[in-house]
Parts: structure tokens; C-alpha cells; sequence
């Protein structure tokens, strides 16, 4: 087994990935190498058109651009460690990063297309205390490299049978805007129409609720769908479920999600996790129409995973429909997340805090 010393050398040693590089990076490198910057747009096909794994490939470069980038970065490759699919069609890998740490990406399969849910960290500093992803901590950030890379692979499981990724959610691992830069990158690259071309509104990045990112957020001007892990009413059941509820309390939180809407005009999506006997009853429900009343938002009622790791038990099927009936009834538009993966480790964070023990710890 590798001691951190050496995964830390390993990660020193690394060069940078190219699937970090914007297009104006990626020129802007070219022109200082003495190279063309059209060759840009050129690099850019072979790495997410042509999906290749090695700058040898890139065969309309000249050999000598070739050594240059060969010598400069590297073409992010993940190890797939584990492979599960649901019998619904949903696909959870485990991956290994070049320094033996491992992160979580799922394929969801749905009838608008397929969407893939990507990780911004090893593990995560947030603590809410229903998530197998913060269990042992945060170990490192993610380049935006190895955040696209995520992508390119599942995209490249989908070639062989000629399907396409079609949305992005930034759910997995991790909470983004603790990696703010590097997601930006990230959003930026795969939305770009010379690589994955996915369109920001069918890309969406969630947060616990870093307020001054948020500000930060909403002055980027995305057109990205954006969600906040509520999952509670007031902020004594918030602090319970989520620390940074200590840091960012639920009024401060609020005010940055008027500023959002204000300032971008866009629907905000509430994720609120339905947790037995903590947050699940008719007044909480209640509440929570009071506390969002007035704003541009749509509820997503999301009945927990069973994490062996943490304590809380599911809602009842009844309970939960109740809770969206009262949500309803104040005027609340609010749906039920449809479960997947459920016959798999589906919760996030689940299968690395299973498989990879020593990193989870």
C-alpha cells in the first residue's frame, strides 16, 4: 500500500492535465510554444471528437507540437476500479487517480437522454452528517481535468453502442464550490461547442451552501441550472443535518439565493432529503413553504438512502406523499426524485466508503 508521502510526490511529479485547458488556454500556450493557434481547435477534436488517448494519435499535428504537449501535459486516463449496474439501467463506476486515490461518476439513464453524475473532490470537508462522501474527510481537490476526464470516459463506454451524454449533473463527491476554480473550468470546457458540447442548461451544480460563492456564482452570469442542498426548514434542524448551517446560517443563506434569482432570473431548485422522524412531518413541510414563499423554486423531495455508516432511517411511502401534498396545497412546486440505482451501492459516496476503506477512514 502507497503512503501518502508517496502519493503526494507521485501528485507533485504529475504533469498538468490538458482537459484542464480552456480554448483560450489552449491557445495562449500554443502562441508562446511558437506553434499556430489554430491548432487549437485541432487539439480539441482529437481529445473530445476523436476521444483519443495518446498525443502520438493526433496525427494532422507535426511531430515536434507532439513532443511538445507530450512534454508539457498529460491525457487524464482513469482506472476503472469497480463497475456496477442497476438493473435499471443506472452504471456506478469507482476510478483510481493517477495517485492510487479513488472517486465515484453514475450514468443515469433516463427518457430524455443520459446524464452522469461527476465527483469535484476526494472525499469531503462539508461533514453533513447523512453522507457517506465526507466520511474520512477531504483528501484533495480535483484539477478540472480530472473532472472532464470523468465525463470523456463514460462517453467513451457510450460510443460503442452510439449514445451520447446528454446532461451534467456536479453531485457526486465533494462539494463544488469548495473547488470553485477548477469547477468553473470545468463547466466552461464541457459546454464549449468544440468539445462535449452540452448545453449549460442541461448542466446543473449543486452546493451545501457556501454563501459567498453563491454571490460569486450568480455574478458569472451562467445560464447553468443551480440547486441547494436545503434539507431542512429552520436552522436548528439544518445544524443538526448539515455543519456549515454553523458557518452559513439559514437566513444568510436565503438572502444569497434572492440575490441568484434577482440577478440571473433563473429557477433555483431546493434538494430537500426526507430523513424518518427528523425533518419528514406535515409542519415541517409547513415550514418549509413559509421559508420559500415568494421565491422563483421548484422542491425536490429526495426519500434518503439507507447509509450503513450513518443512523437515519427512510420516510414512509405515505408520509412522503403527504409532505408533497402540503407542500402543493401552499402552493409549492415540488416533485419526488425518482429512485435509481437502488439495487446497487447508489448512495453518494457509498461504494468508495465500501471498497476503499483506508481512504475513508
Amino acid at each position: 500500500m502507497e503512503t501518502t508521502t508517496n502519493k503526494k510526490q507521485q501528485q507533485e511529479t504529475q504533469k498538468p492535465s490538458i482537459y484542464s485547458l480552456e480554448l483560450h488556454e489552449l491557445r495562449e500556450w500554443l502562441a508562446e510554444a511558437g506553434e499556430k493557434t489554430f491548432r487549437a481547435e485541432q487539439i480539441y477534436d482529437w481529445l473530445y471528437k476523436q476521444r483519443v488517448t495518446s498525443f502520438e494519435d493526433m496525427s494532422n499535428l507535426s511531430k515536434d507540437l507532439r513532443r511538445k504537449l507530450e512534454e508539457s501535459y498529460s491525457i487524464t486516463t482513469l482506472n476503472t476500479l469497480i463497475q456496477q449496474t442497476s438493473s435499471d439501467g443506472t452504471i456506478k463506476f469507482l476510478f483510481e487517480l493517477h495517485d492510487g486515490f479513488s472517486i465515484e461518476t453514475v450514468l443515469m439513464r433516463h427518457e430524455y437522454g443520459n446524464s452522469i453524475c461527476v465527483t469535484t473532490q476526494v472525499g469531503c470537508r462539508i461533514g453533513c452528517t447523512f453522507c457517506a462522501s465526507t466520511l474520512g474527510g477531504l483528501k484533495r481537490n480535483l484539477q478540472a481535468g480530472e473532472i472532464v476526464a470523468q465525463v470523456v470516459k463514460v462517453q467513451k463506454a457510450l460510443d460503442e453502442t452510439d449514445e451520447r451524454v446528454s446532461s451534467v449533473v456536479i453531485m457526486g463527491i465533494g462539494e463544488p464550490f469548495d473547488n470553485y476554480d477548477e469547477m468553473l473550468s470545468f463547466l466552461k470546457i464541457i459546454n464549449d461547442d468544440k468539445a462535449l458540447n452540452i448545453g449549460a442548461r442541461h448542466i446543473t451544480v449543486s452546493t451545501s451552501g457556501i454563501v459567498p460563492k453563491i454571490y460569486k456564482f450568480a455574478d458569472e452570469q451562467m445560464q447553468i441550472n443551480f440547486a441547494i442542498s436545503l434539507h431542512a426548514p429552520n436552522n436548528e434542524i439544518r445544524s443538526s443535518l448539515m455543519p456549515i448551517n454553523r458557518a452559513y446560517k439559514l437566513p444568510d443563506l436565503m438572502e444569497a439565493v434572492k440575490y441568484y434569482i434577482e440577478k440571473t432570473g433563473r429557477r433555483i431548485s431546493f434538494e430537500y432529503g426526507l430523513f424518518g422522524g427528523v425533518n419528514d412531518q406535515v409542519e415541517h413541510a409547513e415550514e418549509l413553504a413559509r421559508l420559500i414563499k415568494g421565491l422563483k423554486c421548484h422542491v425536490n423531495l429526495i426519500p434518503v438512502n439507507y447509509v450503513p455508516e450513518r443512523n437515519y432511517v427512510r420516510t414512509p411511502r405515505e408520509q412522503i406523499f403527504e409532505f408533497e401534498k402540503t407542500l402543493k396545497n401552499a402552493g409549492v412546486n415540488v416533485t419526488i426524485r425518482r429512485e435509481q440505482g437502488h439495487d446497487i451501492d447508489a448512495a453518494c459516496g457509498q461504494l468508495r466508503a465500501k471498497e476503499r476503506k483506508e481512504e475513508t477512514r
